[in-house]
């Protein structure tokens, strides 16, 4: 790789970083609009209130930029450093950087160990419904500052080699059918019945 390449390598390794922990903080954000003793459209109001600030906010910020077009080399700047510093490792920590969670010491704990705490946490997510969508439990762990910056394909594949059945459809009360884990398939695994006492997120 030339020497020029190298800067350019990292800094785009840099930016994408910073865009999924954006789009990650961004989403979790709007997750947590959700309320959980409401049904239906009720309690998705929230989340989508949510959304419109978002727009606002990203409307306001270019209305701004507009009418102070200095500012872009401030906010270029800024971008650039922070970019530079994320993208310190090799171009190909960018393809790793959605496995890289702040959870990262349950995966090297004992199998058993990670599976009965994860199980629990999953039982606790359930609750008295069907199941638990893959999106929405990605998203409450992202609250408590875990698995930051991971999509959903790989937080499956983290509970598929935890021995954890994922469903391409499971339906939840009020929130569709899209990829979850269903209540049934836990029934059959090692791990406390929804009774048992929730295991602190955190």
């Amino acid at each position: 790789m030339s020497r020029l390449a190298r800067p350019a390598t990292r800094l785009a390794t840099g930016s994408r970083i910073l865009l999924h922990r954006l789009a990650a903080r961004l989403t979790a954000w709007v997750a947590r609009g959700r309320r959980h003793d409401l049904t239906g459209w009720r309690a998705a109001l929230g989340c989508w209130l949510r959304i419109v600030l978002a727009i606002f906010g990203g409307y306001l910020l270019w209305r701004i930029l507009r009418a102070l077009p200095a500012l872009l080399w401030l906010l270029s700047t800024a971008w650039t450093l922070a970019a530079w510093r994320a993208g310190k490792a090799p171009a190909q920590a960018a393809e790793e950087e959605h496995e890289e969670t702040s959870a990262e010491q349950l995966v090297d704990a004992p199998r058993g160990d990670v599976r009965a705490a994860t199980l629990e946490w999953v039982w606790q997510q359930v609750g008295d419904r069907q199941g638990v969508h893959l999106r929405d439990l990605l998203a409450h762990a992202q609250t408590h500052g875990m698995f930051e910056g991971m999509e959903v394909a790989v937080f499956r594949a983290h509970l598929e080699r935890w021995g954890i059945p994922v469903r391409a459809r499971v339906r939840v009360r009020g929130q569709g059918v899209t990829v979850g884990i269903h209540r049934d398939d836990l029934q059959g695994l090692t791990s406390p019945s929804p009774e048992a006492a929730p295991l602190e997120a955190a």
